[in-house]
């Protein structure tokens, strides 16, 4: 299975590429799964004027990560939370790839601050469905993040890896679930 992590902020110094170093290296360490990095840090996507449908439809430019973007067979978004929603640089991303039918997406959202990016949370929950996609219902929030992870995406608060744990174990579990089921019947 192909698992591709989207690292949701644009932002040179984010706290959000942590978790989603984290999460690569976790599941690279504990799958058998391949596993991609999207850091939106290095696409400079244009504001979305019509939508690729598949990887020959893409501009040459942008026709690796469409290639990337079709070939997975899951997701996690990692976003951080922007003014109560989750970061526009990921929402241009999935308008420009909007329909990924019968995929799994993990959601996981974060913020320097108490509530860990939970309002971006639950808007990304409505708009997985609209992605004719499915979200895994665990959901990994995580306040103060600049205190959980380094720089570099490694833990320092132990305390926390009970929370990645079931996220990770969930989602793996649906994924896993939902290609096998997809592989046996034909949709055309």
């Amino acid at each position: 299975m192909k698992i591709e992590i989207l690292s949701g902020s644009a932002r040179e110094n984010s706290t959000t590429k942590r978790v989603a170093l984290h999460l690569q290296d976790w599941f690279q360490k504990n799958t058998h799964h391949e596993i991609g990095l999207i850091n939106l840090q290095e696409w400079h996507l244009p504001p979305v004027q019509s939508a690729y449908s598949s990887p020959d439809k893409a501009p040459n430019e942008y026709r690796p990560l469409a290639e990337r973007i079709f070939a997975a067979d899951a997701f996690v978004i990692v976003s951080p939370e922007y003014n109560g929603s989750y970061s526009p640089a990921l929402k241009n991303l999935l308008d420009h790839f909007p329909k990924q039918h019968h995929k799994v997406f993990g959601i996981a959202t974060s913020s320097p601050g108490a509530m860990g990016g939970l309002r971006a949370s639950q808007q990304l929950l409505q708009l997985v469905p609209a992605l004719f996609a499915v979200a895994s219902p665990y959901l990994l929030i995580i306040p103060q993040v600049d205190k959980k992870f380094s720089e570099e995406g490694k833990l320092v608060d132990e305390s926390f890896t009970n929370s990645i744990h079931t996220f990770t174990h969930e989602f793996l579990w649906l994924a896993e679930k939902l290609v096998k089921s997809t592989e046996t019947i034909s949709f055309n």
